[in-house]
């Protein structure tokens, strides 16, 4: 029995190692990954006041603390019973769709495209952003270009790239000002042109990259996303929209469980632990671990949408199901949905900052109670009009 330990793997969010273990004849045997850092937000959240919540959260990661703030944020909503401002939600959705935007491309440009351009056995001294730049010069400046105008549209918007302060409970700090609406919207061609380009090579790519498709496909699992009413993609909840909800899939992209409230989330996803490792799996509860084993992702995503909803994104979508089916068990898929994503992210964010409410100059943020309640657990009162319990808050906070 030999064993194989790569030490300090690169490309992911905190520290890791990877252990194999190949038998006699050189054939694997077993294979963990060990996440050796130990995070432990959900115990130092406990305690503090709520509305430090997005703050907190944010800092989980330093990629996508969009994403973190945004969810801390809705999570005071709730305790709050606010619905915030539309204009608001709009501005929130708009700093997500930059969010999206600027962490697809690091992950495409910066951490995947040099592995399968430079060739999977080149030398990792030139396998990255750097040796990208001296072989595919123009690939690598585009991919340097959109990740910086993604961090910029956040930083117009809430005042700095990470950690911004600009969402808050109950919306968001500042209102939109025409000026950094059309600032925004003069970097979108670019952003577009952008996209639309690397998909053209990336489609090309993949005629020379089926092996590693195929690598990739043979773990069937299922899938779970957030869902809206008219089954296109979700990247943002909101129950003023009815969307949100989640949804789970089996292998085979078939609807298993829907409309399940954020809130219930426990009743549906259960959390193995490994003694090897500090990362847990999650797993979709009625079936038990590992049989309930799910993906979430890009490519997660779009197996589970009927469309995108925008021009761009809906004709790409459509390209790629002529090519590799209806639904793609390969996660090797997520850089090509990567890719599809952006464009609906830019496609969107665009529609957003064109209706005339995005300048709502009405205050920003919320601070009454809609109909003085807040949804909590439990069977203290009657059900919501979306089947949640609800209670009465005193008075506004």
């Amino acid at each position: 029995m030999q064993t194989i330990r790569v030490e300090g793997i690169t490309r992911v969010e905190g520290h890791g190692r990877i252990t194999i273990q190949l038998d006699d004849q050189g054939a694997v045997q077993d294979a963990h990954l060990h996440v050796l850092q130990f995070r432990g937000f959900e115990k130092f959240c406990e305690g503090r006041p709520f509305y430090e919540m997005p703050s907190l959260t944010a800092r989980i990661c330093g990629i996508c603390p969009i994403s973190h703030l945004l969810a801390g944020a809705k999570a005071c909503d709730a305790v709050m019973g606010l619905r915030i401002p539309e204009a608001a939600e709009m501005l929130r959705r708009v700093v997500h769709l930059a969010q999206i935007v600027q962490s697809h491309a690091l992950s495409f440009f910066h951490l995947s495209s040099p592995d399968f351009l430079a060739g999977w056995d080149a030398d990792p001294s030139a396998r990255n952003i750097l040796g990208l730049a001296e072989t595919h010069p123009d690939l690598a400046i585009s991919g340097v270009r959109l990740r910086k105008w993604g961090q910029q549209v956040i930083e117009l918007l809430g005042g700095r790239r990470i950690h911004t302060p600009w969402i808050v409970p109950g919306g968001v700090a500042s209102p939109l000002t025409v000026a950094v609406r059309d600032e925004i919207l003069s970097g979108i061609p670019e952003a577009l042109a952008i996209a639309k380009r690397t998909l053209d090579f990336y489609k090309h790519r993949m005629e020379k990259l089926v092996d590693e498709v195929e690598v990739f496909a043979n773990f069937p699992t299922m899938f779970m996303t957030i869902g809206r009413k008219d089954g296109n993609l979700c990247l943002y909840g909101s129950r003023r929209r009815h969307e949100g909800w989640l949804r789970f899939a089996d292998a085979d992209g078939n609807i298993v469980a829907d409309n399940i409230h954020p809130r219930d989330y426990q009743e549906y996803i259960g959390e193995s632990v490994d003694s090897s490792s500090y990362m847990k799996a999650p797993y979709y509860k009625p079936l038990g671990f590992p049989d309930g084993i799910y993906r979430v992702g890009p490519a997660a995503r779009l197996n589970m949408a009927r469309q995108c909803g925008t021009p761009l994104a809906d004709e790409a979508l459509n390209e790629f199901r002529q090519e590799y089916g209806e639904i793609s068990q390969s996660s090797f898929q997520n850089h090509y949905a990567r890719l599809i994503e952006i464009l609906f992210a830019l496609e969107r964010m665009e529609q957003i900052l064109l209706e005339h409410d995005i300048l709502d100059s009405a205050p920003p943020a919320q601070t009454t109670p809609t109909a003085g309640t807040a949804p909590v657990g439990g069977d203290q009162s009657a059900p919501g009009p979306h089947g949640e319990r609800r209670r009465e808050l005193p008075h506004a906070p």
